[in-house]
């Protein structure tokens, strides 16, 4: 989505748009790894030093009820945002906290063909697979 495409979407559902809450919708609709609130907030204060944590939070709330973002709550109590809302799989390393996509055709064919099957109509999806990453998994393969 482009910041046309994005103004004109905030615009439609009545959302005002400030530079920076483009610039924290840019930040997170470009990022593959994750990124938690508090990681959002620090980017975007290089460029805008007055803006506030609840302004990302704000921003994330709403991108959450656009459908554009999905909060992936963990059991410590942390949240990651993910932009990606097709079906995957977030491959998340338990010691270090890296969270990247696995997208292969099979995942999208099982998850529709569950879907199929079960007549189900999903609000969302979110499959989790916990493994250590490569660096990880060199320094100290024991979890």
């Amino acid at each position: 989505m482009n910041e046309q495409q994005l103004i004109t979407r905030l615009r439609s559902k009545g959302y005002k748009v400030t530079p920076q809450r483009i610039a924290i919708c840019q930040l997170i609709l470009s990022s593959k790894d994750h990124p938690s609130a508090e990681q959002i907030y620090q980017e975007v204060k290089k460029t805008y030093p007055a803006i506030s944590l609840a302004t990302v939070y704000i921003t994330l709330d709403l991108l959450k009820k656009l459908g554009l973002v999905q909060e992936l709550g963990f059991s410590d109590q942390s949240s990651r945002y993910d932009p990606n809302n097709s079906p995957h799989i977030n491959v998340i390393c338990p010691r270090c906290g890296k969270i990247y996509d696995y997208e292969a055709p099979n995942v999208k064919k099982l998850w529709y063909r569950i879907i199929a099957e079960t007549g189900l109509k999903p609000l969302r999806q979110r499959l989790d697979l916990y493994t250590l990453c490569n660096k990880c998994s060199q320094e100290n393969p024991t979890p």
